[in-house]
């Protein structure tokens, strides 16, 4: 039985988390317009 109780309040502050999370909205700044490159471009 603890650890049923133990899943519900975990789940229930994840689930609190992401509300508040989406409550807030996106913070405020620019994105850059630059691509990232996560490889190497290969030479032909």
């Amino acid at each position: 039985m603890r650890a049923l109780i133990a899943a519900a309040t975990g789940l229930a502050v994840a689930l609190a988390l992401v509300l508040t999370l989406t409550a807030l909205g996106t913070p405020a700044g620019e994105t850059s317009p630059k691509p990232l490159l996560t490889t190497v471009p290969a030479h032909p």
